[in-house]
């Protein structure tokens, strides 16, 4: 990701205000190990409860059938959404699989979540080609470079995409998608600076 970069650019936030987004072009970290069962312990607190029931209810809000959850946390979604997963850490697919839950989206669904994930994807637009109709998700929105470089959700190598509000919806339009609906339930559970929305493919 860095071969092309001039030097003293290769491990610091590179952030466009033109396009309202920034990407931190470090290695992306290694999900093997602990990822997983850290994910499972958050996800069985009240908070992951309130949590999985405002991503639900965000989802049912637009589309009734099964979603693919693309990097599942600890599961817990999957479970009670009744929908597919898929996740680059080898616990989580182990449990996909265990669960009859996996599915590749290589292969494309009619929509797709991304509940804190979509920012860690090296090339996010790659997979979201893959969706049909709706894609849904949640993450930090920042209101600039300095917010952002303050913020507790900057994390290099974890991280790898950041946006602004307006930034990150003109960057879904065009990846083809309009924002059908957005809201700050999550931040208002009591998270920092989180922004959900819910995306439908255009015409």
């Amino acid at each position: 990701m860095t071969h092309a970069l001039p030097p003293g650019l290769t491990d610091c936030l590179l952030w466009s205000e033109e396009l309202g987004m920034g990407f931190h072009p470090r290695q992306p970290m290694d999900y093997s190990g602990e990822y997983f069962a850290k994910y499972q312990k958050l996800d069985a607190t009240p908070m992951g409860e309130a949590l999985t029931r405002a991503r639900i209810e965000l989802v049912r809000r637009h589309f009734d059938g099964q979603v693919l959850d693309i990097g599942i946390g600890g599961g817990r979604f999957v479970e009670e959404a009744d929908a597919f997963g898929f996740d680059v850490n080898p616990e989580a697919l182990a449990w996909l699989h265990a669960n009859g839950r996996y599915k590749n989206p290589n292969f494309g669904w009619p929509a797709m979540t991304f509940w804190d994930s979509l920012e860690h994807i090296p090339e996010p637009e790659v997979v979201l080609k893959g969706i049909g109709e709706w894609a849904f998700v949640s993450m930090p929105i920042y209101k600039d470079a300095k917010d952002c470089l303050a913020s507790k959700h900057y994390k290099p190598a974890e991280h790898l995409w950041y946006w602004s509000l307006e930034g990150f919806i003109a960057w879904m339009d065009r990846q083809g998608f309009e924002v059908m609906e957005i809201n700050h339930a999550e931040s208002e559970l009591g998270r920092e600076g989180i922004t959900s929305f819910a995306f439908r493919r255009h015409g």
